[in-house]
């Protein structure tokens, strides 16, 4: 299960970046044929964050749609699943438009350290 792995190195990029904040919650863009289980990975999180700052943080995985065009009448159409696909205007085969295999770490909502401040998202670095 290579979700496991992904989910320790979301966690050690997240810890080298924000060290020493608490974590609440880390939200990532997938696309359909990034060939990660949403699911896998969202039990691989809750392995990778034990006894680290991000232990209870909740995982947010945005799902990304793939674009797709239909080969004969030519709409557009995104879709959440692996081709191959149908059209459902002319149940014509869909062309992807996009790789759709990105994986991207978006934000990340950490606990304010001020008195009464609210919790704060920020954008990790591309370092």
């Amino acid at each position: 299960m290579h979700e496991m792995s992904i989910a320790h190195e979301i966690v050690q990029t997240v810890e080298d970046t924000l060290p020493g904040r608490r974590i609440l919650t880390v939200t990532l863009q997938v696309g359909v044929l990034a060939a990660v289980v949403p699911e896998a990975l969202q039990f691989g999180w809750e392995v990778a964050t034990q006894r680290t700052a991000l232990a209870g943080s909740r995982l947010v995985v945005d799902l990304q749609p793939l674009p797709a065009r239909c080969l004969d009448c030519g709409a557009h159409h995104p879709t959440l699943r692996p081709p191959p696909n149908t059209c459902p205007d002319c149940t014509g085969d869909l062309m992807p438009l996009a790789e759709g295999r990105e994986l991207r770490l978006c934000t990340v909502e950490i606990e304010d350290d001020g008195p009464a401040g609210p919790a704060v998202e920020q954008e990790p670095s591309s370092e």
